[in-house]
């Protein structure tokens, strides 16, 4: 399946095209340059997609391997696989879930989207494109009629107010607007829930390798 979606968007008073459709191999080296601006250090460099792990998306799983682009320039991606969720069992490790980022894990047959990474280039996040990336997923979603999709947040903000609070107290507070997270703020403006917190998830000193799990329900599927 082939996503590919036009309109414009406002940046403010200005109209600007943009696009969201699937990645492919000429867009690799932009890709990575978007994650380094993204991702800068203390975050671990490694991180950072390499070719490989790119090719090894659209080889696996094209149609969750999706990017946007603002007047032609490429400025973020969304990477997903599919995986078989047990609601009953939500601890895991980024690593394990996602094969490291190749993304061999992918499970044709599963249940859920998980997102892998989605990344905006600092110089066009306020446009609202993270946002229209994370509906394009849910359109996935629900074309797939798959029961949810999922993914675990970083905190980086957690790391200001650890020697205060438990991960799940600082959540606490940002969900009810005390205190703004970069990353979970963002999701629950993406109409994400949370559903539990993961420990040592991700090597990610701002996070102090927590993360939040958090859903979208496929509304044709929960009532």
């Amino acid at each position: 399946m082939y996503y590919s979606s036009s309109f414009y968007i406002y940046e403010g008073n200005k109209l600007k095209k943009c696009k969201v459709r699937n990645y492919q191999e000429a867009d690799f080296a932009e890709l990575i340059k978007i994650q380094e601006e993204c991702f800068p250090p203390p975050f671990p460099s490694g991180l950072w997609w390499t070719k490989e792990q790119l090719a090894s998306h659209i080889a696996i799983f094209s149609d969750g391997a999706i990017c946007v682009e603002v007047d032609g320039i490429l400025a973020g991606s969304i990477t997903s696989l599919c995986v078989d969720y047990d609601e009953k069992h939500p601890h895991h490790t980024w690593s394990e879930l996602t094969d490291d980022g190749n993304i061999t894990t992918h499970n044709p047959n599963g249940n859920a989207i998980y997102i892998v990474d989605i990344s905006i280039r600092p110089a066009f996040r306020s446009l609202g494109l993270g946002k229209i990336m994370m509906q394009s997923m849910y359109q996935i979603v629900i074309e797939k009629n798959l029961d949810r999709l999922l993914g675990g947040g970083r905190m980086p903000g957690y790391r200001k107010w650890a020697d205060q609070l438990t991960p799940e107290a600082y959540i606490k507070d940002v969900i009810a607007g005390e205190k703004k997270d970069p990353v979970i703020s963002f999701l629950l403006r993406c109409e994400r829930t949370p559903v539990a917190v993961l420990q040592d998830y991700l090597e990610d000193e701002d996070s102090l390798n927590y993360a939040l799990l958090m859903e979208w329900r496929n509304p044709f599927k929960h009532n």
